[in-house]
């Protein structure tokens, strides 16, 4: 092998290894980052034109979130919810915001002795927030990610790209994704159920936020948040402010709990023990004014469980978006 044809080598992308994919569904994923790199250096080596490489990047130090390249950002902050989970909030230029649409993720990279990871997650930071954004994040005893997560502390400097998905909500209707055809006034105040297992919660926050900001927002949600214990119930003060609101009703199901007794007494009357099941999920549905549309996140256990459920009471598949 020549000199030339080594340098070329040097110069060629890495195809991903699958610990690099967050399985998110990402558009572009990480593959089609490779094939797209991939084919800008078989055209630059065809042409002998190393020049046509200089275009590609990484990562960036702009701060400007991108699907295509990684971009750094610093840790601000840290909190710690749970015994396992916390909330991190990063940095952002000036009064800059992060522009998402709601129940968009985006992309976290990390190395862990020396293999790469990526990993999605929802931003639960109101999608108006100027000058930071703040990330919810579990982290696992045998998790990869989880290893590096847990190394941070306030001025680190991480790396995300994004964002991806989204959930394409609109103030006071169904929804896109269902009942198009019904005349105008049918469609106006919607009703949403939200079905959230731990760190699931995440993409739920910005659209209740949404809703709750919005004072001509008549849409019905009631959301059900899934947890082992009350004490491991995440950002009980946002949620309690949340259901204040004449159209927010939050529920939990903690499965590890035995007795409701020992809740504090605000709490009781909207916590069931035990886990979600389908009995449970036809009192829910049956306790909504209307048919609702249903927002699912969790393990893809969780989701699957919640699907059949679901459907058991009557509720289909176009009216319902996985997460």
């Amino acid at each position: 092998m020549t000199d030339s044809e080594q340098d070329w080598l040097a110069l060629k992308p890495q195809e991903p290894s699958p610990s690099q994919c967050c399985g998110s569904g990402c558009k572009p994923c990480i593959y089609d980052v490779y094939e797209k790199e991939l084919a800008q250096w078989e055209r630059a080596k065809a042409m002998h034109d190393k020049s046509l490489l200089m275009g590609k990047k990484e990562q960036s130090n702009n701060s400007e979130l991108n699907p295509d390249t990684f971009t750094a950002f610093s840790v601000s902050s840290v909190e710690q919810l749970t015994e396992d989970t916390y909330q991190y909030k990063f940095e952002l230029p000036g009064n800059s915001s992060l522009r998402l649409s709601l129940g968009q993720h985006i992309v976290l990279r990390g190395v862990v002795n020396g293999l790469e990871v990526q990993r999605a997650y929802t931003p639960i930071s109101p999608r108006n927030a100027e000058g930071y954004f703040e990330v919810l994040i579990k982290c696992y005893e045998a998790g990869l990610m989880s290893q590096y997560i847990k190394t941070w502390k306030r001025g680190d400097v991480v790396f995300w790209r994004g964002p991806f998905g989204g959930f394409p909500y609109q103030p006071n209707k169904k929804n896109t994704f269902w009942d198009l055809n019904l005349p105008v006034h049918d469609l106006l105040h919607g009703e949403l159920l939200m079905l959230a297992s731990g760190t699931g919660l995440a993409p739920m926050i910005p659209i209740l936020q949404s809703i709750t900001d919005d004072e001509e927002d008549e849409t019905f949600v009631t959301l059900v948040g899934c947890f082992p214990t009350f004490d491991k119930i995440y950002l009980k003060p946002l949620l309690q402010d949340l259901a204040r609101y004449w159209n927010i009703r939050i529920y939990y199901v903690l499965s590890q709990e035995t007795s409701l007794e020992k809740l504090p007494w605000s709490y009781q009357e909207n916590t069931y023990a035990g886990r979600l099941n389908e009995d449970m999920m036809k009192t829910i549905v049956n306790s909504c004014r209307r048919k609702p549309f249903v927002l699912i996140c969790g393990s893809s256990a969780f989701n699957e469980d919640m699907s059949r459920y679901l459907k058991a009471v009557g509720i289909e598949e176009n009216s319902c978006f996985v997460f």
